[in-house]
């Protein structure tokens, strides 16, 4: 299945976009996937951040990760018709096996987060044992990064500017 949407730029120019959407509708648990849970940041968290950053004269990042649910592994054998318009020809009646996560399959949030925290525990940061979408690492003058993830959306604070870039470039480098 395909979502389309348009746009107009700056220019004034018609853009379209289309994204290839599974039909999550139609999995069963059990069967297409075990386990959907992906947890998010919870609200005290990131007021205490929010806190941490005005008491400590601390710099604060957002970001936005782009198709991060296209970057999760599957654990499950996950197989789609092919999208309309887009058949091998004489090939129609096959189906595309998924090896990566995909928009609207009910797994994707956690295989997301799962891969994630893979990558922030593998950088030496610490995950909050009350907050499993609270990171942190002690730098060399003893100050902190924190990394607060909110499904695909990020903040990250620190004194040091150049470590939130290291951050930043280490986590492009990942979705790769």
């Amino acid at each position: 299945m395909g979502v389309c949407k348009e746009g107009f730029p700056s220019q004034g120019d018609v853009r379209y976009k289309a994204r290839l959407v599974a039909k999550g509708y139609v999995q069963k648990e059990g069967i297409d996937y075990n386990e959907v849970f992906s947890p998010v940041v919870k609200h005290s968290s990131i007021r205490i951040l929010l806190a941490l950053v005005a008491q400590l004269d601390l710099e604060l990042v957002q970001l936005d990760v782009k198709t991060a649910f296209l970057h999760g592994a599957l654990e499950e054998e996950i197989y789609m018709t092919q999208p309309e318009g887009f058949e091998v020809a004489g090939k129609e009646n096959l189906a595309c096996k998924l090896e990566k996560s995909l928009y609207g399959l009910k797994q994707s949030p956690r295989q997301w987060y799962k891969r994630f925290d893979k990558f922030m525990m593998g950088q030496t940061y610490t995950r909050s044992k009350y907050d499993h979408c609270v990171y942190l690492r002690k730098l060399q003058d003893g100050s902190f990064i924190y990394l607060l993830l909110y499904i695909d959306d990020m903040l990250i604070a620190s004194k040091s500017l150049a470590e939130i870039e290291r951050l930043k470039t280490q986590l492009k480098g990942s979705s790769r």
